[in-house]
C-alpha cells in the first residue's frame, strides 16, 4: 500500500498477538490483542511519536479488523482507538461481540 505519506506495509505478527505497520520500512506502530475463547480484544494501538499525525492507525486498525471477519472472529474493542474507529465506520459494528 502506498500513499502521499509513503510506502505503507502491515503484518499480523501472531507469536506477539499484534499487527505491525511499517512507513518506508521503519516500524511506526502495532495494534495488540489477546484473544479470548471466542473472542478478540484489541487492547492497545500505538503510534510512535515521530509518525503520529499521518492518519496510520486508520489503515492499521482496519487492516486488523478486515483480518478478525475473514477469519471469523468476533472482537471487543478496550482500546478507545479501535473503538473510535469503529463508531466513524459502522460497517464494523457487526464484528463486536
Amino acid at each position: 500500500m502506498s500513499d502521499d505519506t509513503g510506502k505503507i506495509d502491515i503484518t499480523h505478527h501472531e507469536n506477539q498477538k499484534r499487527f505491525v505497520i511499517t512507513l518506508d520500512g521503519e516500524a511506526a506502530g502495532f495494534a495488540s490483542y489477546v484473544d479470548g475463547t471466542d473472542y478478540r480484544n484489541f487492547n492497545h494501538t500505538v503510534i510512535k511519536p515521530e509518525f503520529r499525525g499521518r492518519g496510520l492507525s486508520t489503515p492499521l486498525i482496519k487492516y486488523a479488523l478486515d483480518d478478525a471477519r475473514a477469519n471469523g472472529i468476533r472482537i471487543h474493542d478496550s482500546c478507545w482507538a479501535v473503538s473510535g474507529f469503529i463508531k466513524k465506520n459502522p460497517e464494523y459494528e457487526d464484528l463486536k461481540k
